[in-house]
């Protein structure tokens, strides 16, 4: 080979090094980002209140810097306003705010002055919650009444006689009206003298004391008499004096890197003004009702985040505080993070001669642990910045476009037929699949009917795959040991049941594995009573009907459901919502059922060699016609529907249409069948870890808002690029990790599973899996389950020999010739370690 050849080589293990280089810039980016800025506002109130910017041209979704922003409703402000008392005293730009407000604590409520008339006069309303929302019109905050707030006139200290807000907004009419109030002079004493009896008041004066920044105005779209005494210099100059005022200069050198307070207990908001639209308001001065919606809703982020109670989801991220977690809790995630590494430093101290290989029996559980820890540390702490979601059409695009082109550019095409559903096609399925649920919730494209139909049946693949997959193996294998069980239930589980404790979330809430447990549960049962029959296709076919018919019976009779998580309550200490379950389940009631079905029908048209009848290429192309034309309605259809809720009541009778029509237009040739994405597919084998290590790591706030490694909201399209490698080489890795602890758990002896032998078929698209034995034998491959990682564990288990268990972990069985516990005690002992935990959680609530 050339040495200029030599040059483009690239290191075998180059992925390694980019993706370490990205973690590296994430963790250093992370410290400095604390050093500098986090230090002097942990809970980013002044990010809050100085910084941000709108992440739409509809000023709906504000962004402050750094932190997330959440929406309030009537039934959110209840625990931090309920039976207060909240007066917002000024001129017309206060009193704009003042009603959008209050329409915000109670929708009841006006969102604007019932008419002209009352413009300049009091007002006062009570929300459905007991809170009183007062506004005195005071447009130079000299009256006596407002004195009298200010000076803490109230008539005693206790909480719920003092303010829960008192907002205050002056400045405009002393600029108007400049010849008879003494102008900006005037202006400038009176807010010395206000924030001076403010600092000095015995009692505080309110919860929260806000100065409005002076409004900006828009001179062109001033009247003439307006324009003639208000300037934007001289505004400018109020707020410049009035940030001077409450935050005066500190002679400390090192004051950036301090958390110290401000010397005035008052927030000035000076966001507001960055806020403004020149093309949202008409006369200069009074800008439109969205961009003041937002306004008062971070009056309302600055006074209620901080009281919510410190459960997931952490979606509320400025001015609040994450909770420290409890006893129990941090016991369990410092073992899980610290049993890896201390476990492989004492093998290493053991023999440090053989150097650090030695102890690789431990990294699976050193790897493991790392991740567990560095999830907590994005999505249970302030290390890193997390900030909201914004939806774009040309976004979403673009991603999915670029995930196209990359996994098409890896495809890869072997010269014989691989079979129907073939392992590397079925892995390629769930990867592209991923990818775009993925991109789906990155974006927030939730709300996007169009965009939410697809997905579902996406959703309805993977346990459509769940019936297939489980469903040909137990026909194929008939293995319906209690070992085969521990080992799926083991690796569906052991991941997400980690994160419940570590986390402090509920098991419902990484609603994939759960729902994916529970089916292959029923298939197992499904087919393993009365499994001596399951050659009868009569007798299949009663039990699968039996099975749909009696779970969609106790699906219908919520009462049962209801009765059953009450007594997992009781027993077990599990606290599962029944409704939200119902809601999972229920939506995709019969698709793991189609899928056992078509398994069944694949094992029989092999079995009777009907892709050697002359008549079955002519079934392939009437059947291929029929899918597209099926997909292409069903396209037509998700998109006409008013709203994805109108959808999600058709989607369990159709959602197995363009599953079907799917899987005939991908297995309608033998070249599409040899042929698949090794980009997609690489994805595909760790699905399941990508599905629930997103929801800490690269998107945060459990999934509803995204991730910032690198902190700056104008950082986003590079901050994806770094958040993505990490995320996908965490997700990689973990999956290798968790089939290999899967095996420690759940031990195991070599045995032999049944097999039989078919025969390969190259040219029509029902054939079975077929591999080459050392020998140069055909041999059949179990089929693929719906989330495996290639040729690990499950892959050892169907070709007969399950790994042994590792000798690190001998302290856990004995040594060679002590007492070995079986597969049932081990599991016996986590589920019993887990009913503890379970009894002794404390809700952080």
């Amino acid at each position: 080979m050339s040495s200029s050849k030599r040059l483009f080589l690239l290191n075998p293990s180059w992925h390694h090094y980019v993706a370490l280089t990205a973690g590296a810039l994430a963790i250093l980016s992370g410290v400095l980002n604390y050093i500098i800025f986090d230090r002097a506002d942990p809970l980013h109130c002044d990010s809050l209140l100085t910084r941000g910017t709108w992440l739409d041209d509809n000023h709906r979704n504000w962004q402050p810097e750094g932190c997330m922003l959440h929406v309030y409703q009537s039934k959110d402000t209840t625990a931090c306003l309920a039976s207060r008392r909240v007066v917002f005293v000024g001129d017309s730009v206060a009193r704009k705010l003042y009603f959008q407000f209050i329409h915000t604590v109670d929708s009841k409520l006006p969102s604007a002055p019932p008419d002209d008339n009352h413009k300049h006069s009091d007002h006062s309303f009570t929300s459905g919650s007991g809170t009183t929302l007062d506004f005195s019109w005071d447009p130079y905050l000299n009256t006596s009444s407002t004195l009298s707030l200010i000076h803490g006139h109230i008539p005693s200290p206790d909480i719920h006689d003092r303010l829960a807000m008192l907002v205050l907004g002056s400045g405009l009419w002393y600029l108007r009206y400049a010849d008879t109030t003494g102008g900006l002079p005037a202006w400038e004493a009176n807010m010395e003298r206000l924030l001076e009896s403010i600092s000095a008041a015995p009692i505080k004066v309110a919860d929260e004391v806000v100065f409005l920044p002076v409004e900006d105005i828009v001179p062109s779209k001033l009247s003439l008499l307006r324009a003639e005494t208000m300037r934007s210099s001289d505004v400018d100059a109020m707020n410049s004096d009035l940030y001077h005022r409450i935050n005066p200069p500190s002679h400390d050198l090192y004051s950036i890197f301090s958390s110290s307070s401000p010397a005035l207990p008052v927030s000035l908001p000076l966001v507001f003004n960055k806020m403004l639209d020149d093309d949202s308001t008409e006369d200069g001065l009074h800008f439109s009702d969205d961009i003041t919606k937002a306004q008062a809703n971070i009056l309302l982020n600055l006074r209620c985040n901080n009281l919510w109670p410190k459960t997931p989801p952490f979606d509320k991220t400025c001015c609040r505080a994450y909770p420290s977690p409890s006893f129990l809790q941090l016991a369990i995630l410092t073992v899980v993070v610290a049993y890896g590494p201390i476990m492989w430093y004492l093998a290493y101290a053991r023999s440090p001669t053989k150097g650090l290989s030695v102890a690789d029996e431990y990294r699976p559980a050193v790897i493991f642990g790392l991740a567990i820890g560095t999830m907590f540390i994005a999505d249970r702490t302030g290390f890193w910045l997390k900030e909201q979601k914004q939806f774009s059409s040309t976004t979403f695009g673009f991603l999915l476009l670029c995930s196209l082109v990359f996994g098409l550019s890896t495809l890869k095409r072997v010269d014989k037929d691989m079979g129907f559903l073939n392992r590397e096609q079925t892995d390629e399925w769930k990867g592209w699949m991923q990818v775009a649920i993925l991109v789906y919730h990155y974006t927030g494209a939730s709300k996007i009917s169009g965009i939410y139909n697809p997905i579902r049946v996406l959703v309805a693949t993977y346990l459509f795959l769940t019936g297939y997959g489980h469903t040909t193996y137990y026909i194929k294998k008939a293995d319906f040991g209690f070992l085969r069980v521990a080992q799926v239930m083991v690796r569906l589980n052991l991941l997400t049941l980690v994160l419940v404790y570590t986390m402090d979330v509920s098991y419902l809430s990484y609603y994939f594995s759960p729902l994916v447990s529970m089916w292959y549960l029923i298939v197992y049962a499904t087919l393993a009573i009365g499994s001596q029959y399951n050659d009868s296709i009569v007798f299949l076919l009663s039990k699968i009907l039996i099975s749909m018919g009696a779970l969609t019976w106790f699906m219908t009779e919520t009462w049962m459901l209801e009765a059953f998580f009450v007594f997992l309550e009781q027993i077990f200490s599990i606290r599962w919502s029944a409704r939200e379950w119902s809601f999972r389940v229920t939506l995709d009631l019969w698709i793991v059922y189609f899928g056992m079905l078509l398994a069944i029908a694949v094992t029989r048209i092999q079995a009777h060699r009907l892709t050697d009848h002359h008549l079955w290429p002519m079934a392939v192309k009437v059947a291929a016609c029929a899918s597209a034309l099926i997909m292409l309605w069903f396209f037509a259809f998700e998109l006409t529907q008013e709203s994805k809720f109108t959808y999600n009541a058709w989607h369990p009778y159709i959602s197995f249409l363009p599953i079907a029509a799917f899987v005939i237009l991908r297995n309608a040739s033998s070249s599409l069948r040899s042929c698949s994405s090794r980009a997609f597919a690489f994805i595909g084998r760790c699905s399941l870890e990508t599905f629930l290590i997103q929801f800490h790591l690269w998107l945060a706030g459990d999934t509803k808002g995204i991730l910032l490694l690198l902190p700056g909201t104008s950082w986003r399209p590079i901050n994806f690029v770094i958040s993505t490698i990490v995320f996908i080489y965490i997700s990689d890795h973990v999956s290798r990790a968790t089939g290999e602890l899967t095996t420690w758990i759940c031990g195991g002896k070599e045995t032999l599973l049944p097999t039989s032998t078919h025969r390969h078929v190259g040219s029509a698209p029902l054939t079975t899996d077929v591999y080459m034995s050392k020998d140069g034998e055909r041999l059949p491959v179990e089929p693929d389950t719906p989330i495996r990682p290639t040729r690990r564990w499950v892959d050892r288990l169907a070709e007969g020999a399950s790994q042994q268990r590792s000798p690190g972990y001998k302290v856990w069985y004995g040594g060679e010739s002590g007492w070995k516990p079986g597969v049932k005690m081990r599991l016996a002992v986590w589920m019993g370690m887990m009913w503890l935990a379970n009894s002794l959680w404390t809700d952080s609530s």
